[in-house]
């Protein structure tokens, strides 16, 4: 990950960046792009040049544009002139994403910043940094990225040290959700990922970290999960992660849909579906990355993580359509589709944190259905919630952290649809959008915590087909952002 480090005023000779905005609105007519007032400590025959280059270059100063001009001789030896739209932090975040790639070939760059900045918008400027420069390889093929160090000038450094930290720790959370998520399904299993999270809390004993085996979920009643994974020579695994710090007022449980592949089950799945399936677990990655970054932030609010985790493989002891499965505490689902797995397991998840854990608010974020690109596209998650209070906190959380996510509704007279004549429930109706139904299935689970649930399908979110702003190619590690934002407002 890129070093960041907060100075007073540039320090280095090679790679300088200046912001620009445009030079006003459409309203009033004006064009082009002006250098930002208020950067600390620079030469004014820079300053001048800059103020030439950005007419010259035709600069719009919108969120993300990049215009590099090369100064043979002279200190810097490179301006870059970048675009921060209205200056918020949407804009900073584009423009920190942007510099990552533009500068990529640099060894260091120094980024001024105006002298009275809000935190919010250094906080972007870092994480845009921090996101569009990750990079995830198994092998060393491939050229990796010249840039290592970044100085962020700033009036006063001292002042903007906390909003970096939590950029920070926020973005190596982000990195570890897609780091978990892009690992191929050749490696990564239920007990790969289960071990991946022992060694992340290994030296943090303000951790509780339990791992139930394919013979504890058996014994306690974990039927869903020991049905998807029960096709797999990798057997399931249950984790359950606990940050308990002593003031906290609120109790969160997060859980996460785990399935470290999805053939499709014996409903198998085309091969074009069924390529990408090592991402069916980011939901769980998400959630076990937003808790680790709550614990490091030390944010005031107990939170329990629970990722039900089982390869959904084809063999004979694979459940079939038409099987009824008996859930944590009894419900029981008739399993018309085998490719409808990760409303199974996490029923068990749901059902074991409304009777044992009792939280105050109850979270799930899945991979749950291809519904969820059909109707909102690819960038953005769909929020469920009967809670109208709850729901508006999560989505402005999401909001402000950069991610994506529309509230869908939960229509009563879809419910019937969940009906079964040989079990409590149906688990995958035809009749319906698919996305919705999925979630009334959950909801089925939330007893009388179904005022403080709230479930994110976010399947179409958690990958990237191509570097976006401070997205890169391949898993998105959507969900760890927002959520950190909303964890952070309960103490």
């Amino acid at each position: 990950m890129l070093a960041i480090r907060l100075v007073g005023g540039p320090e280095r000779s090679d790679a300088l960046a200046l912001p620009i905005r445009p030079a006003g609105t459409a309203e009033d007519g004006a064009q082009g792009a002006t250098v930002l007032p208020g950067l600390p400590a620079l030469a004014d025959d820079v300053l001048a040049e800059a103020a030439a280059l950005a007419p010259a270059a035709r600069a719009t100063g919108r969120a993300g544009e990049v215009h590099v001009h090369l100064r043979p001789g002279r200190v810097p030896a490179r301006l870059l002139l970048v675009g921060a739209g209205d200056g918020d932090e949407s804009g900073w975040r584009a423009a920190g994403a942007a510099l990552a790639r533009s500068a990529s070939g640099e060894t260091h760059l120094t980024i001024m910043m105006p002298v009275d900045v809000e935190p919010d918008a250094v906080r972007g400027l870092v994480e845009g940094l921090l996101l569009a420069s990750y990079r995830f390889r198994l092998t060393e093929a491939g050229e990796s990225p010249a840039l290592a160090g970044v100085d962020v000038a700033v009036g006063d450094p001292t002042a903007y040290a906390d909003v970096v930290e939590r950029a920070e720790v926020t973005a190596r959370m982000t990195r570890l959700a897609r780091d978990l998520t892009n690992t191929p399904s050749s490696v990564k299993n239920p007990q790969w990922f289960a071990e991946q999270v022992e060694a992340a809390v290994a030296d943090r004993p303000d951790l509780r970290l339990r791992v139930r085996q394919p013979d504890e979920l058996a014994a306690e009643g974990f039927g869903g999960i020991l049905a998807v994974g029960g096709g797999s020579a990798s057997g399931p695994r249950l984790v359950e992660l606990d940050w308990h710090p002593a003031d906290a007022r609120t109790h969160v449980v997060l859980v996460g849909k785990g399935i470290t592949f999805d053939t499709g089950g014996i409903s198998i799945k085309p091969v074009p579906a069924m390529k990408l399936m090592r991402k069916d677990m980011a939901g769980a990655a998400a959630v076990v990355a937003a808790t680790l970054g709550a614990a490091a932030l030390r944010l005031p609010v107990r939170i329990t993580t629970l990722t039900p985790l089982a390869e959904n493989a084809v063999s004979g002891s694979a459940f079939r359509p038409g099987d009824v499965i008996t859930h944590y505490g009894g419900v029981t689902s008739e399993t018309t589709n085998s490719d409808a797995e990760g409303r199974l397991v996490l029923a068990d998840a749901l059902a074991y944190a409304v009777a044992e854990l009792k939280p105050d608010l109850l979270i799930d974020l899945a991979t749950l259905t291809g519904a969820n690109m059909v109707a909102l596209g690819k960038r953005t998650g769909a929020l469920y919630s009967d809670n109208d209070e709850l729901a508006a906190d999560v989505l402005a959380a999401i909001d402000a952290a950069g991610e994506s996510a529309w509230r869908m509704p939960l229509p009563a007279d879809y419910v019937e649809y969940l009906g079964s004549d040989v079990a409590d429930l149906y688990s995958a109706p035809n009749q319906g959008g698919g996305s919705v139904l999925a979630a009334l299935y959950l909801r089925e689970f939330t007893g009388d915590l179904r005022q403080r649930w709230l479930h994110v399908d976010m399947s179409a979110p958690s990958w990237a087909d191509g570097d976006a702003a401070e997205l890169t190619r391949g898993a998105t590690g959507w969900g760890v952002r927002g959520l950190l934002r909303w964890l952070a407002t309960l103490g």
